[in-house]
C-alpha cells in the first residue's frame, strides 16, 4: 500500500476539452459515474475524471490515464498520471464516486487494467489535489452496472456518528485466470477515514471482517439511507428459478458487523403480482411520514415493456430473529429461512416502453417523476395528493435514440434544473418550462406544480421567482379547468349554480374573494343566497329556467386578481338522444349530472366525466372493426396519407390518436373510404412512445383499438457517392437512423420532384438524383417526414457527366479484354455503375466490367470467347444516358504518341532545373553561413565590449576654461542675439557715454525704478499681440542688465510678476504654471535664477559638467567617427550611432614634430588613432594628444598642419583626397590611414604649412559648399555599384546589433554622470544655496495662499522653476559656461543625459514596452534611484532653516556689487526705450485705467520728450 496521508499532492491536470452545446457538456470516453455534491458536478469516464460547476461549465479535469510503476512488487507499485500525450500503460477506471462532504473530500476507488483495486482521495473544491491515494480493493472490479456504492452514518453506543462507504458488488463466477484475491463479500462497510477501527478503507471490525454474502446472482440496482434505516434493492436470479426484485433493510446503528447482522428484506411484485420482472431503475420519494419509492421495472426481460410503479417501503418494524433466503451475514448459507415480506405496488401504476431511468422529488402535495427512455427522452409525471397523474410531458429529446442512464440527479443549486446523463455527455434540463405560458389559463391548466402565475408581474414562472407578490397555483389534486360549474336542483323547480375555483393562493388573499352574476337582463340571483367562502360560491336562480337556455357571465375577484367566465347553461333534460360516451360527456361539461343512461340536474357534485367510460355507445350504427394501419411506426413528425384496413367503416368520420393515460387526444378527418378501407394523416406528437388509435362514429363514441408507434426523426449521417452527374440518375444511399421512416427525398433545386426511393431500411435508403439545372452545383438533399422536413448536413455537388475519351480491344487468349479510358474527375465513378456493349459487324457483345485496379479514370472489361478484336464501337452506359466511344484513328494514334512523349519532356526538364536549383542552393547556403558569421562577430563584438568597458577616460583635464561672469550671463540673456552680446557688455577701454545721453538714460533708470510704473508697463507690453515670445524675453532681458546694480528691486519686481501669473493661472491647470517661457517674468525668473546660481556653479557643479563633456568626446573618438556625417560608433543617441561602419583597427602611432626648418624633429608623441580614420581626424588626434600631454595647444592650428608617412625610410605626403583616392558614382570617399597602408607603430611627421610648405599645397575640402554631396566616409552613398570589387560592403549590418554600443559608452561616462547629477541636488554643508531655499520658500507660501493642498503641485512648481529653466538649459549648453565650440553630436548625447536628469525629477512612473525609445530605455534602471535622491534633496530643502529678508538682501547687494561695471547699462536702457517708444501710448493709457498716480504720467511724458529732442544720439 502506498499511504501519502498528509501530503498535498497537486497532480498533472488537462484544460478543458469537453464541448458546451445546449445545456450540456460533452466529454472524452463513455460515462462510468456522475454525483452532484453542493454546488458542484463530478463525472468519471473512461478516460477522464471532471469537476464542472452546478451550470456546467469546466472547473478542473484529470486524465484517467498514467504509469503504473514497480507493477511487480506488489507492495511498492504507484500509479502516476500522465500528461495528455505522454506514455501510458493503465487506465484508472473509477467504479465508486462519492463525495464526503463534512470531510471536504471526493472518495474515487475502482481498478486499473493490471490491478486489482486503485482508491484515491482528492480535495472536493479542486480534484486536481490528491490528498490520498493507495492500492486497494473497494467496490467492484470490472463491471459496475450491477454494483451501487454510497455513504452510511452509523451512530455509535458513544452517540457519535461514524460515516462508512457501504459497497453492493454484483456476483460474478470466479474464473482461475483471476489473479486478484479479494476477502470483499457482496456487501461491505468500509473506513473513511484512519481515525476508524482498522486503516482507511478498511472494510474490517475490531474482530472479525463483517460482510454480507449470496449464493444467486445478485445485481444490485440502487441504495440509499434515511433516517438510521439502509435499504438496497437489487434483482436475484437463482439457477432456472425466475427473477426476483428484492428489498434490503438495515439498522445503521452501534457498529459495522451490528449493521450488517440486521439484515431483514421483502420482494416487491408488479402490478400484476407475477414474478420474473425486473428492476431497471430506482428513485426514493423524499419527505413524508412514509417511505415512498419508485422503480421502473421490465416486464419482458429487456427495456421495452416496462412500467413505474410506486412502493410503501417502510421497514417493517419487527425485532424477530430474521434469516433471508438469498443473503446472509454467515460463511454459509444457514440450513432454515424466514420468508420475505411480499410487497406490492399502491397507487400508482404508469405504464410506457423504453423506461430506463426515474428521478422522483416532492412539491406542495405533488409528487413529480422525471423519467428517462432508451430512445432519448425525458418525460416529467406529476402526480397529485390523491396518487392521480396529470398528463406526462416532454421535457428535452435527442435527434437520435441516445438512452437515458439510469442516474439522473436535481441540480442542488437551484432546484430548477435536472442532470440527465448519457453515454457521451450530460445535459442541464430546466425541470419545468414556466415561461412558455403567456397568460394565466395557458399557465395554470398546464397542471404543472412548478409553476405558478406571478400576480404583480403577469406572468409564469416558478414560485421562488415571484417574491414578495401575488402569486396562483394549482391546489394539490388535479384538475384541468381553474374554473368550474354544477347546477343543482335542490327541489324541484329550485336550481342552483355552484362555481369551484381550483386554485391555491395565499391564505391572506382569501378574505377578498368575491363572485358577481350577471346576463345580459336582469341579476340572475336571489339576493339572500349563500356568501361566496373560497373556494366556492354559489347562485340560486330566483328566476324558473327559461326554455332556450341561459347565458350567465361570473366575474370572481381573488386579490389583485379578477377572472372571467362565461357559462352557457342548458336545460339538463335537453340533452337526449342515443345513450352514448360522446352524450354523456355533453351532459356532464354542461354542468348536469348522468343517471341511468340519461342526462339531469345534477344531485351528486362528485360527478365527473371519467364515469361515461362505462356507457355503451354506438347503437344504432354498424361498430367498426380496425384490422391494420400501414405503416405501424412513425416518426414524432407524423405520416401523411396512413391507411386504415377493417370492418363496417362506412360510417367513421374521423381517427382519434390518443397517447397513455388519455391524454392529448388529436383527431383527422378521412377521405377515401369504401367501408373496408380509408385513408388519413397521423398527427405529429411531442413524446417517443406507443398511442392508440380508434375509429370515432358521428355519436362521438370511438371504437377499435391499434397501437402506432412513435420512434425518433430520421437521421441523415452520410451519402454515397457523395455527387452526381448533372444528367442526373444516379444511385445514391443515403446511411443514417430511421430512414424507413422516409417518406419522400428531395433536392433543394428540384424540391416539386418527388424521388421515391427504391428499398430502404433503418440504416439504408437508395434512390436516384433527379438532373441538375444550369447553374446549380450543390444541392442539399433533404427527407421528406410527415410535414417536417429533415436537411441532410453534408454538401451534395453535382459535377459535369463523365466524358470517356477512348477505347482500345486487345485479344487475350481465347478472350477480348477492352480498356476504356475517361478524363479525370471528381465523381468517383465505379464499375458497378457502367455498362459497356461492344459492337463488331453489327452485333453486340457484353463486355464483363473487372473492378477498378488502375484508379477510376480507366475501366477494364473482357468479353468471353470472342477472337477478332476489331470492334467499330462501343456503347457505356450510365444512369440514365449512354455514350458511344468510335475506333480510334491514325490520328488519335498520333495524338497519343505525343501525349507519351509530352511527360519524358517534363521529367528532362526537371532534371535539368533541380541540378541547377542544387548549385543555387549551394551557393545561397554559403552565402547565408557568411552572413551569419558577420552578425555572430557583430553580436560577439558588442558583448565583449560592454563586459571589458572601462571607465578609463581621463580625468586630468589642465585648467577647466571657464568663462567670466558677464560672458555666462549674456550667453543665458541673450542666447540667439550676438549683438546685443556686444552692445550690453561693458569690455575693458570702452569709451565712456556722452554725458548728455547718460542723464537722459538716468532719468529713465530713475522711472523704472518705480515698481508701479514697471510692473504696469510690463502689464501693458504683455497684452498687445505684436508683443512677441522673443520681444518677451529681450525685454525681460534688458531690463536684467539695466536693474544688475539693484538686484533687490529686481527681485521684487520678478514676485509680484509672479503672484500676477499665478492669480491667472488659478482657474486653468496649476501643474502648468512655469513651464515653458511665454511671459515676461518667466524669461526674468531664468535670468535671476542664473545671476544668483553662478557662484555654485563654479564652485561646485562647473568641474563635474566638464569632465562629462570631455569624457564624452574621448569616448566618441575611441571609435569610427563619420567625418561626414559626424555620427559615430560610441555615442548614447540612437540618432547619432553609426551602424554602418566596416571594420577597423586600432592603431598606435609614433608622431614627430619637425623642429626649425633644418629637418630636426621633436622627440616621437605616441598617438592613438584608427584603420578608419582620415587625414583631417588623424591630425586632430595628434593635436589633442599634444595638448593632453603637455598641458597647452600647439602652436599651429589643425588647417596649417600637414603630415607625412614614413615608409621604406621617405615620407610620403598623407592628403585628404588625391588621385587614388576611391570613387562611387560621382561621390568620392576621404583617403583613410587604411587607404594609405599604415601599419601599427609607424611614424608620423607633423610639419606647419608656414615653416615647410607642402610640394602640391591643398586646402581643406570641408571647405567645398558641397562637401557632403561629393564625399563619403564610412557611410558609402546611395549608388547602385558592383559589390565585388569590394567584397567587405557585401556585409549585412543591423542597426540593433549595434545598440549595445550606447550602453557602452554608457557606462564609460556614467560615474561622471552621476557626480554631476549629485553636485547640482547636493547640499553644501547640509544647506542649499541661498536663492534656492528663498524662491522654493515663496512658492510654498503662494501655494498656501491660493489654498493649494497637492503636494504634487508644489513639486512641479519647484522642478519648473529650477531643473526645468536652470539646469537643463546649463546640461544641454555647456558653452555658455566654458570657452569651447559644440558640435551637433555632442549636443545629441548631453540631450539624452538631460533627459534624464528631467525624468528623474518626474512624479509619474513611466511604463516602458520593447518599442519605447532607447533614450528612455538607457538610463530606465538608474531613474528610480535618481527620484529618490531628488526627493531627499527637496525634503532637506523645505527642512533647512528658513532665509530672512535681511539675509537674502545681502546676499543680493553682495552679487551686484560684485560683478559692478561689467555691463553697459546705459546701452540696456536705449534698447528699453525703444519698447516704450513702440508702445508709448498703450503704456501711458495701462497707466491711466489702473489708477496710477498722475505723477508717473508726466514723468513718461518727460522722459519722451528728452529721448525726442536729443537730436545728437546714435540709436545704433
Amino acid at each position: 500500500m502506498i499511504l501519502l496521508l498528509g501530503l498535498l499532492c497537486s497532480i498533472w491536470a488537462e484544460p478543458a476539452q469537453g464541448l458546451e452545446e445546449d445545456r450540456g457538456f460533452s466529454f472524452e470516453g463513455d460515462l462510468r459515474q456522475l454525483t452532484v455534491s453542493n454546488n458542484s458536478v463530478y463525472i468519471a469516464t473512461e478516460e477522464k475524471l471532471y469537476q464542472l460547476s452546478h451550470d456546467l461549465v469546466l472547473i478542473h479535469s484529470l486524465t484517467q490515464r498514467g504509469i503504473l510503476k514497480n507493477p511487480d512488487e506488489e507492495n511498492s507499485q504507484e500509479f502516476y498520471r500522465v500528461s495528455r500525450n505522454g506514455a501510458w500503460n493503465e487506465t484508472f477506471n473509477v467504479n465508486v464516486l462519492l463525495p464526503f462532504v463534512n470531510n471536504d473530500t471526493l472518495i474515487s476507488c475502482g481498478a486499473t487494467d493490471h490491478n486489482c483495486g486503485y482508491c484515491e482521495v482528492l480535495d472536493l473544491k479542486n480534484i486536481s489535489k490528491v490528498l490520498h491515494k493507495e492500492l486497494i480493493q473497494v467496490g467492484p472490479r470490472r463491471n459496475i452496472s450491477g454494483s451501487v456504492s454510497f455513504l452510511v452514518d452509523v451512530k455509535k453506543d458513544s452517540g457519535q456518528t461514524e460515516t462508512y462507504i457501504l459497497t453492493a458488488i454484483q456476483s460474478h463466477r470466479e474464473t482461475g485466470e483471476d489473479r486478484c484475491v479479494s476477502d470483499l463479500g457482496m456487501i461491505n462497510l468500509h473506513n473513511t477515514n484512519y481515525k476508524q477501527d482498522g486503516d482507511i478503507f478498511s472494510s474490517g471490525g475490531s474482530s472479525s471482517l463483517p460482510r454480507i454474502t449470496a449464493e444467486a446472482d445478485v445485481g444490485f440496482v440502487d441504495g440509499f439511507q434515511i433516517n438510521s434505516t439502509v435499504y438496497l434493492l437489487s434483482n436475484v436470479a437463482s439457477g432456472n428459478k425466475p427473477n426476483k426484485v428484492r428489498l434490503i433493510w438495515l439498522q445503521a446503528e452501534t457498529s459495522k458487523s451490528k449493521t450488517l447482522k440486521s439484515l431483514h428484506g421483502a420482494t416487491l411484485r408488479t402490478s400484476d403480482g407475477s414474478e420474473g420482472s425486473r428492476l431497471l431503475a430506482s428513485s426514493v420519494i423524499p419527505g413524508g411520514q412514509q417511505v415512498l419509492w419508485s422503480g421502473v421495472f421490465s416486464l419482458d426481460r429487456g427495456l421495452t415493456n416496462t412500467e413505474l410503479l410506486l412502493f410503501d417501503i417502510s421497514p417493517d418494524g419487527s425485532d424477530q430473529t430474521y434469516t433471508d433466503p438469498d443473503f446472509f451475514y454467515t460463511p454459509k448459507k444457514p440450513d432454515k429461512q424466514s420468508e420475505p415480506v411480499a410487497l406490492k405496488p399502491k397507487y400508482l401504476r404508469f405504464k410506457k416502453d423504453h423506461m430506463s431511468s426515474v428521478l422522483a422529488l416532492r412539491l406542495n402535495g405533488w409528487i413529480v417523476f422525471f423519467i428517462g427512455t432508451t430512445d432519448g427522452q425525458l418525460i416529467k409525471l406529476a402526480v397529485d395528493k390523491n396518487y392521480r397523474p396529470t398528463c406526462p410531458k416532454i421535457l428535452y429529446r435527442t435527434s437520435g435514440d441516445n438512452k437515458v442512464f439510469p442516474n439522473i440527479r436535481l441540480d442542488p443549486v437551484d432546484q430548477k434544473h435536472v442532470y440527465v446523463p448519457f453515454k457521451k455527455q450530460v445535459q442541464r434540463v430546466p425541470v419545468a418550462n414556466c415561461s412558455t405560458y403567456q397568460n394565466m389559463k395557458d399557465c395554470l391548466s398546464a397542471q404543472d406544480p412548478h409553476c405558478v402565475w406571478c400576480v404583480t408581474q403577469a406572468s409564469c414562472t416558478f414560485k421562488d421567482d415571484c417574491k414578495d407578490a401575488e402569486w396562483l397555483s394549482i391546489p394539490d389534486h388535479s384538475n384541468q379547468k381553474i374554473i368550474s360549474h354544477r347546477v343543482m336542483e335542490d327541489s324541484p323547480g329550485n336550481l342552483k349554480i355552484v362555481i369551484q375555483t381550483h386554485l391555491t393562493m395565499e391564505h391572506k388573499v382569501w378574505s377578498n374573494f368575491a363572485c358577481q352574476f350577471s346576463t345580459s337582463s336582469t341579476p340572475p340571483c336571489k339576493e339572500q343566497g349563500p356568501q361566496p367562502q373560497y373556494p366556492q360560491c354559489t347562485c340560486i336562480l330566483k328566476d324558473p329556467f327559461p326554455a332556450d337556455g341561459l347565458d350567465i357571465t361570473i366575474n370572481i375577484t381573488l386579490g389583485k386578481t379578477f377572472l372571467k367566465e362565461q357559462i352557457k347553461m342548458i336545460n339538463c333534460s335537453n340533452i337526449h338522444g342515443q345513450p352514448s360516451v360522446h352524450l354523456c360527456q355533453q351532459c356532464i361539461r354542461a354542468g348536469c349530472g348522468w343517471r341511468e343512461n340519461s342526462c339531469s340536474w345534477v344531485t351528486d357534485p362528485a360527478q365527473n366525466d371519467s364515469m361515461c367510460s362505462h356507457t355503451e355507445s354506438g347503437m344504432g350504427y354498424s361498430k367498426p372493426e380496425i384490422s391494420s394501419i400501414d405503416p405501424r411506426v412513425v416518426s414524432v413528425y407524423g405520416r401523411n396519407n396512413a391507411l386504415l384496413t377493417g370492418l363496417n367503416l362506412r360510417n367513421v368520420t374521423r381517427v382519434r390518436t390518443q397517447a397513455e393515460m388519455d391524454c392529448d387526444p388529436k383527431e383527422s378527418p378521412v377521405w377515401n373510404n369504401n367501408g373496408s378501407h380509408l385513408t388519413f394523416h397521423i398527427p405529429r406528437t411531442e413524446i417517443k412512445g406507443t398511442i392508440t388509435v380508434c375509429a370515432v362514429l358521428p355519436d362521438g363514441s370511438c371504437h377499435g383499438s391499434v397501437s402506432v408507434t412513435y420512434q425518433s426523426s430520421p437521421n441523415c449521417m452520410d451519402i454515397v457517392p457523395r455527387s452526381s452527374w448533372r444528367s442526373g440518375a444516379r444511385q445514391v444511399t443515403i446511411i443514417g437512423t430511421h430512414l424507413d421512416l422516409v417518406e419522400e427525398v428531395t433536392h433543394s433545386h428540384a424540391p416539386a420532384e418527388v424521388i421515391l426511393h427504391r428499398t430502404s431500411s433503418p440504416q439504408r435508403l437508395t434512390y436516384e438524383t433527379p438532373a441538375a439545372k444550369d447553374g446549380q452545383d450543390f444541392n442539399p438533399v433533404s427527407l421528406k417526414v410527415g410535414n417536417h422536413t429533415v436537411t441532410c448536413r453534408q454538401k451534395f455537388p453535382y459535377y459535369p457527366d463523365p466524358e470517356f475519351t477512348a477505347f482500345t480491344a486487345v485479344k487475350e487468349g481465347m478472350d477480348i479484354r477492352i480498356v476504356i479510358e475517361k478524363k479525370a474527375d471528381d465523381l468517383n465513378l465505379t464499375t458497378a455503375e457502367l455498362s459497356v456493349v461492344g459492337t463488331q459487324n453489327g452485333k453486340e457483345y457484353n463486355c464483363t466490367l473487372i473492378p477498378n485496379e488502375s484508379g477510376n479514370n480507366t475501366f477494364v472489361c473482357e468479353i468471353k470467347g470472342l477472337e477478332n478484336a476489331d470492334f467499330e464501337f462501343v456503347q457505356i452506359k450510365y444512369g440514365g444516358k449512354s455514350v458511344r466511344l468510335n475506333k480510334p484513328s491514325l490520328l488519335h494514334l498520333l495524338i497519343l504518341l505525343i501525349i507519351l512523349l509530352i511527360p519524358i519532356v517534363i521529367v528532362v526538364v526537371l532534371v535539368v532545373y533541380r541540378n541547377k536549383q542544387k548549385q543555387l542552393t549551394v551557393k545561397m547556403n554559403r552565402l547565408m553561413e557568411d552572413l551569419e558569421m558577420d552578425i555572430r562577430n557583430d553580436i560577439r563584438q558588442g558583448f565583449i565590449d560592454l563586459q571589458t568597458e572601462k571607465a578609463d577616460l581621463m580625468e586630468n583635464v589642465g585648467a577647466i576654461p571657464f568663462l567670466d561672469y558677464k560672458h555666462f550671463a549674456s550667453r543665458i540673456f541673450f542666447p540667439e542675439s550676438d549683438s546685443l552680446i556686444t552692445l550690453c557688455i561693458k569690455d575693458i577701454g570702452q569709451d565712456v557715454e556722452k554725458v548728455e545721453l547718460e542723464e537722459h538714460c538716468q532719468t529713465f533708470s530713475k522711472l523704472i525704478q518705480d515698481q508701479l510704473f514697471l510692473t504696469t508697463m510690463v502689464h501693458a507690453l504683455e497684452e498687445q499681440k505684436s508683443f512677441t515670445i522673443k520681444d518677451k524675453c529681450t525685454f525681460a532681458s534688458l531690463l536684467t542688465v539695466a536693474l544688475h546694480s539693484n538686484l533687490s528691486y529686481l527681485t521684487e519686481v520678478m514676485e509680484v510678476l509672479l503672484k500676477d501669473l499665478m492669480q491667472q493661472n488659478s482657474n486653468a491647470q496649476p501643474k502648468l504654471l512655469l513651464r515653458r517661457t511665454e511671459s515676461t517674468v518667466e524669461k526674468l525668473l531664468t535670468n535671476w535664477v542664473s545671476v544668483c546660481l553662478y557662484g555654485f556653479l563654479r564652485e561646485s557643479v562647473g568641474q563635474h559638467l566638464f569632465l562629462l563633456v570631455s569624457a564624452l568626446t574621448q569616448q566618441i573618438s575611441k571609435g569610427p567617427v563619420d567625418c561626414v556625417t559626424e555620427k559615430a560608433l560610441y555615442t548614447l543617441s540612437e540618432d547619432w550611432l553609426l551602424w554602418q561602419a566596416q571594420d577597423f583597427s586600432p592603431l598606435k602611432l609614433k608622431a614627430l614634430f619637425a623642429v626649425g626648418s633644418d629637418g630636426e624633429v621633436s622627440e616621437p608623441l605616441e598617438v592613438d588613432a584608427l584603420s578608419c580614420d582620415t587625414v583631417e581626424q588623424l591630425k586632430e588626434k595628434i593635436l589633442n594628444t599634444f595638448k593632453t600631454k603637455f598641458g597647452f595647444p600647439y602652436n599651429t592650428a589643425v588647417r596649417d598642419v600637414y603630415i607625412e608617412y614614413e615608409k621604406d625610410g621617405s615620407f610620403i605626403p598623407l592628403q585628404e583626397v588625391d588621385a587614388g583616392s576611391e570613387v562611387i558614382g560621382e561621390v568620392t570617399k576621404l583617403n583613410t590611414l587604411r587607404h594609405y597602408k599604415v601599419n601599427d607603430g609607424a611614424t608620423i611627421k607633423v610639419l606647419s604649412k608656414k615653416t615647410h610648405p607642402p610640394l602640391s599645397p591643398q586646402g581643406s575640402v570641408k571647405d567645398d559648399e558641397n562637401f557632403s554631396g561629393k564625399y563619403f566616409h564610412l557611410i558609402d552613398p546611395d549608388v547602385v555599384e558592383d559589390h565585388g570589387k569590394n567584397p567587405e560592403r557585401k556585409k549585412l549590418k543591423l542597426k540593433e546589433v549595434y545598440l549595445t554600443k550606447l550602453l557602452s559608452t554608457k557606462v564609460a561616462v556614467h560615474s561622471y554622470v552621476e557626480n554631476l547629477f549629485r553636485s547640482i541636488w547636493g547640499t553644501s554643508q547640509s544647506r542649499a544655496p541661498l536663492a534656492i531655499k528663498y524662491f522654493f520658500d515663496f512658492l510654498d507660501a503662494q501655494a498656501e495662499n491660493m489654498k493649494i493642498t497637492d503636494p504634487d503641485v508644489r513639486h512641479i512648481w519647484k522642478t519648473n522653476s529650477l531643473p526645468l529653466r536652470f539646469w537643463i538649459n546649463i546640461l544641454k549648453n555647456p558653452q555658455f559656461v566654458f570657452d569651447m565650440e559644440k558640435t551637433p553630436h555632442l549636443d545629441g548625447c548631453l540631450s539624452v543625459i538631460a533627459q534624464a536628469f528631467m525624468d528623474s525629477f518626474s512624479l509619474s512612473d513611466t511604463q516602458l514596452g520593447k518599442h519605447a525609445p532607447t533614450n528612455k530605455l538607457l538610463y530606465a534602471k538608474d531613474i528610480p534611484k535618481f527620484k529618490q535622491e531628488v526627493k531627499a534633496y527637496y525634503k532637506q530643502i523645505r527642512e533647512q532653516s528658513a532665509v530672512t529678508d535681511a539675509q537674502f538682501k545681502d546676499f543680493l547687494q553682495g552679487e551686484s556689487k560684485k560683478h559692478e561695471g561689467e555691463f553697459n547699462e546705459a546701452a540696456a536702457l536705449k534698447e528699453l526705450y525703444k519698447f516704450i517708444q513702440r508702445y508709448f501710448t498703450e503704456v501711458k493709457e495701462k497707466l491711466a485705467s489702473s489708477g496710477a498716480p498722475a505723477e508717473l504720467t508726466e514723468q513718461l511724458q518727460h522722459v519722451k520728450d528728452l529721448f525726442d529732442g536729443l537730436k545728437s544720439c546714435s540709436w545704433n
